[in-house]
Order: structure tokens, then sequence, then C-alpha cells
């Protein structure tokens, strides 16, 4: 990821930049405190390396211009003044010749270390010493802003990368013994102290435990587990001594998934990113072969030529043109896109989606788990005459246990332990229609919605209008047997969360599998004017397809995996983190990680503050940049102008696509 991130930062200094990272290990707090003092004093050491060979080269140019200009020495003249300055020259320019001598060999001749190297050595030349020192003097310092820009804007995004601890504390016979996270194996059992954080994803084995869930959530609240709650990796034991079953393995924790979505975030690049990089290689070589034709061409056209006038002003052409402003403020403005969305629990897979979430006209949710936390009760349980209630109900939660829908848990919660061992010779789950089983004698057992019972031809006698909340059906040896119903309640933020895409202009749609008069029936509290319900995977998807060919921007936002194909069909595809399935958050391009629904908004208005930033920085780069050129070829504009047309448009750039770091959403 580092090179990933690195790869459009072009750095006079080739030392390490990064930003500070949090530590990760097993110890307890005051250990983590001590290793974050290490790592600042690094920091420290490090920014002053980065900045000794700009600070040299002042102090050498700072008394040059002493001697030049108020305190005069005869001696400093000659060759002793070329020398000097020539000194002062080395300790900044040295680098930005050796990059450029290294990026022509690999085939990039017109590179701006190549541009800046002609221009100062050309000043050096015509005897113009302090302002080819001075130019590279400010390049250099530009560089390292530019640089420590960037490692500020990754911070948020790197400090994901250090969520994982290397050792846990696996209990073996009550024992506890440190291993490496990547060895502990499904089933071990983990202690987890105070302060220390979870290595694998697992059940919590401990009456209770609280956690701090920030670094996956963006959420600093401490979030309590109960026994039996699933506790994932990188989360931080609060209080008390706590224990958790391992449930998956070290490659296969929700924070691995996440962290390699984060890693190949940089690989896909914004339209916009795309263009400039390919505009900087067309343009680059255009300007210097202008700038040769500015220092030739007049002497066939003006009568008083002089070679060392013309020279200079294509030099200040030259040192003007540089692409950096474009270069590297534009993907510092979509990594610092990235970067404030996942501080705030959102993680998007790249800047070209950041890019389409700025277009965004229409956001498609599922119910389940996106707008509702997912959590159901049985309400009722309506049987016909004729039928064991307890034996169809005991068949009910022996196929509904092998399902992990929040619907089946509903049901295992209401029937109890299981009472009787049921053994099915079939078992077979129908995406959007439910699950039907071949019970050892034969006969079939069907548990869904009423879709399934349509297609194996079993007859009902039902008004589905009159029932409010959703409704599992449940079929036996081929006949009827009743249904249960089951409700689930709104998220907390959901209202604000479709008041705030309305308010961003942004229209609304609710499509579900779950039963029609319940969709619409959320939809109403919602303020949602668009709502289907019966769908299946396949409609959801015709859905989106059909606002796409009305010219929509869609973002879709699921969680299960019967979302996967709709999430993987919209414009923008949206998966909700916490509960969402493997499936869904691995097709998706944006994952929410602590399935708040406002986060939806949030992403949008991030996407839109992006564009705006990067924009303005394209504009501002050309417009100051074409000015300065056209005074400079005019011979009005000097090398002092060129310094600011160049590192000086670079630098307010940057500070200007910091911003978003800064911005509350």
């Amino acid at each position: 990821m580092e090179e990933n991130l690195s790869d459009t930062v072009k750095s006079t200094n080739k030392t390490k930049r990064t930003a500070p990272s949090c530590c990760c290990t097993h110890d307890q707090e005051h250990k983590e405190e001590e290793n974050h003092a290490g790592h600042s004093h690094d920091d420290v050491a490090t920014g002053y390396r980065l900045f000794l060979p700009a600070l040299i080269s002042l102090v050498l140019l700072g008394v040059a211009l002493l001697f030049d200009y108020g305190w005069k020495q005869a001696w400093f003249s000659g060759e002793v003044r070329w020398i000097w300055y020539g000194l002062a020259y080395i300790p900044v320019g040295f680098p930005v010749l050796r990059d450029a001598f290294l990026s022509a060999r690999a085939g990039d001749l017109f590179s701006e270390f190549f541009l800046m190297g002609i221009a100062t050595i050309g000043a050096f030349a015509i005897g113009e010493y302090p302002e080819a020192v001075a130019v590279m003097l400010f390049y250099a310092v530009g560089e390292i802003f530019q640089s420590l820009a960037v490692s500020k804007a990754k911070g948020s995004i790197k400090a994901l990368l250090d969520q994982r601890p290397d050792e846990v504390t696996v209990l073996v016979d009550h024992v506890p013994q440190l291993i490496r996270a990547e060895k502990a194996r499904i089933g071990d059992v983990l202690q987890l102290k105070p302060g220390e954080k979870l290595g694998l994803d697992g059940e919590l084995l401990s009456a209770s435990a609280s956690f701090n869930t920030s670094a996956l959530t963006g959420e600093s609240r401490p979030d309590t587990k109960k026994q039996g709650d699933m506790v994932l990796a990188g989360m931080i034991n609060l209080h008390t001594l706590a224990e958790v079953k391992v449930t998956a393995a070290y490659q296969d924790s929700k924070l691995s998934k996440i962290l390699k979505l984060v890693q190949d975030a940089t690989s896909k690049k914004a339209p916009t990113e795309l263009f400039i990089r390919k505009f900087a290689r067309i343009y680059t070589p255009i300007v210097a072969l202008l700038a040769v034709g500015i220092c030739l061409l007049p002497y066939f056209i003006v009568q008083d030529y002089q070679f060392t006038d013309w020279l200079y002003r294509a030099l200040v052409f030259l040192v003007i043109s540089c692409p950096c402003a474009l270069v590297i403020s534009i993907p510092l403005g979509y990594f610092g896109g990235i970067g404030a969305a996942s501080r705030h629990g959102i993680l998007v897979k790249g800047s070209n989606f950041l890019d389409t979430l700025a277009k965004t006209t229409h956001v498609v949710m599922d119910k389940t788990g996106t707008l509702t936390e997912g959590v159901f009760q049985v309400q009722d349980v309506v049987f016909n005459a004729g039928f064991d209630k307890e034996e169809i109900l005991c068949l009910v939660q022996a196929l509904e246990a092998k399902s992990t829908h929040p619907v089946a848990t509903a049901i295992r919660q209401y029937v109890g332990e299981e009472k009787q061992r049921v053994v099915f010779e079939e078992v077979e789950e129908l995406a959007g229609l439910g699950m039907r089983a071949t019970v050892s004698d034969n006969r079939s057992l069907l548990v869904g919605n009423f879709k399934l019972m349509d297609k194996f031809g079993i007859t009902y006698d039902i008004d589905l209008s009159t029932i409010v909340y959703t409704t599992i059906a449940v079929a036996f040896d081929g006949k009827f047997v009743g249904y249960l119903t089951i409700a689930d309640r709104l998220k907390e933020d959901a209202k604000f969360a479709i008041e705030r895409l309305h308010k961003l202009g942004v229209e609304t749609t609710i499509l579900s599998g779950d039963k029609e008069n319940v969709v619409h029936d959320i939809a109403a509290k919602l303020n949602v004017k668009r709502s289907f319900g019966d769908l299946l995977p396949a409609d959801k998807l015709a859905k989106v397809e059909a606002l796409k060919k009305e010219k929509e921007t869609v973002v879709f936002v699921g969680d299960g995996v019967n979302d996967a194909p709709v999430i993987a069909g919209s414009d923008v595809g949206m998966a909700m983190g916490g509960l969402g399935s493997d499936a869904a958050i691995e097709t998706a391009d944006v994952v929410i990680q602590d399935d708040r629904p406002a986060r939806i908004g949030m992403a949008i208005q991030i996407g839109r503050q992006t564009k705006v930033i990067v924009w303005q920085n394209i504009l501002m780069a050309f417009v100051v940049k074409g000015l300065v050129l056209f005074l400079g070829a005019w011979g009005v504009a000097t090398m002092w102008e060129a310094v600011f047309a160049d590192v000086g448009v670079a630098l307010m750039a940057i500070l200007n696509a910091i911003r978003i770091q800064r911005t509350k959403f």
C-alpha cells in the first residue's frame, strides 16, 4: 500500500516519509504509550533529516546574498563567488539532478526533475547564481511539504494497517500461551486482557465485555458485547479480562478483508486523475520545445537579439511550466477524500468511486439490515388445525439452524433449545424464497415466503394484504401448515439518513424481498416515495438497471448475499460492513463499517467536496501558470514569479486539498 499511495509523489529526497502509525502489540496500554512516544521521536528525527539539506542551502545562500548586496566583500567575486553558490546549490540540487538522470534512464526524459535541472543549470551558465539556488531551494522545500502533506492525508488510511496485533494469547488446557496470530485455529479460545486488541474474529465466551471499536467503525463510543455476540479483529478490550472463541482464520477476518480493500483503493484512479497524468506526459515535452523556441526563434525576428536575455526567458518559462501543482495536488485531493471517509467508518475502494459518488442522483436501499436493525422477533404463530405445533416448530428450528439469515435466528430464539435431533436427507436454500428440506421419512418441509409456496404448488387461503409484519410460511408433506409473523425495527438514524439524502437532492427508493405491505409501511415512516417488495435478486437488479437507463447515477446499499448481484450492477455499490455478508462486502465499492445508514449521505458529501477541491486545484494551477507563462515569454516575469507559479501554486493547492481532512460532514 505504501508504494501504491506514494507512486505519484516525486520527492527530491528519497528518505522514506510516513505518517505516524500506532503500535500493534499484545502489550498493555502503558507499553503502547511508550511505543507511541518512540514513534514521535522518530518522526521528529525524520522531519529534521528531511529539512537539513534545505537548511544548509538556505544558510549558504543567505551569507552569499549578504556578501553580494549587504556587507560587500572584495574577495567574494569570480571563482570564489561561483564556488560558494555552487556549494549552496548542491544540497538541494544534487537529488533533483540525480532523479532527472534516473528518470531519463527509465525512459521519462521530460520529467519535472529534468525541467528544474535544465532551468537552474542554465541560470548558473548565464551568471544568475542567486536565482538558480533560490529556485532549487524553494522547489526542494515545496517537495518536502508536498511529501509531508501526502503523509498526513494518508494517515487515516494507513492507521488501519496497524490494527492487527502480531501475537495473541491462546488458552491451552486453561494455561495462557503467546503465539503468532496467524497460527491460531478456528475453535481456539483467546484470552484478551484489558487494553489489548483482538487479533481474530470470534464469539465472546465471557458474560459481557466492553470494546473500543473506533478502528473499525469510526465510532468512539464503547460497545458492550454479551456472551455469544460476535467480536471482530481490531476491537480493543476496555475493562475486564475476556475470553473469545475464534470463528475465522486470521486471513479471513473482517479486518483482514477491510485492510485488503484499503490497500487496493488507490490503484483505482479517478478519470480526472488519469487525465491529468496523461496530460502531464504530453504537456511537459511540449513546453520544453516551446522553451527552446523562445530562446532561439527570436534570433530570426528580433533585431537586437541577445542570447542571454532570451535564454533567461526560456529558463523562466521552464520553471513555470513544471506540472507539480497538478501532478501532486490532484492525487492528494483524492487521498484526502478516501482518508476523510475512512476516518468516519466509510471505506472507499478507489478514487474513481469518489467521483461517481459526487454525481449520485438516486440511492436505492435494501430494507433488512440496511434501514432496519435486522434483529427480528417472532410475533405470532398461526398454524392450521390438524398439525402438531410443537413438532412442526421443532422441524422448522432444525432447518433454520442451517441458515444465518436474521429471520432464521429469530425463529431459533423463539423455539428455544432443540428438544430432539432432526435428520434431513436433503437441504436446499432457494435465493429470495426460503429453504426446502426432505425429512428422513421422505416428507418435504418448506419454510420461506409465500412465493416458495407458489413455486411448489402449495395452496393456501390467506389474505396477505391483512398481515403487516414479515411472514414466514410453512408447508409440510405437500400441505400448507400456516405461518409465523416476524417484526423488525428501524435503525435509530434511518429517518435522519433519508432526510439527509433528500437535502442533498438525491432521490430514494427501497427494494426488498420482504412483503410488499411491510416495505410500504417502512417507506411511509421514512418518507420514501418509491418502494417495492416481494422482489427476487434478479428483480432488484432489473429495477436498478431501469433507473440507470433513465440516466440516473445509482448507488445501491445492501447487506445480504442476495444483494451482491445488485451491488455489482449499480454505479456504486455500498455494503453494510458490520452485519453485511462477506459476499456483499467484497462486491461493494464502498463499505460502511458501522452499519449506520446516515453514512450514505456522508459518503456522497465527501465525494462532492473532494471533486470541488480537485477542480479548484486544476483551475487555479492552469490560470496562474498560464498567466505567468505568458508574462515569462514576454520577459515581464522573472525567476521569482516563476517560483511562485511553480512551488507557490503547488503549496496553495496542497493546503486547499488537505481542507477536506478538517471538514465536518
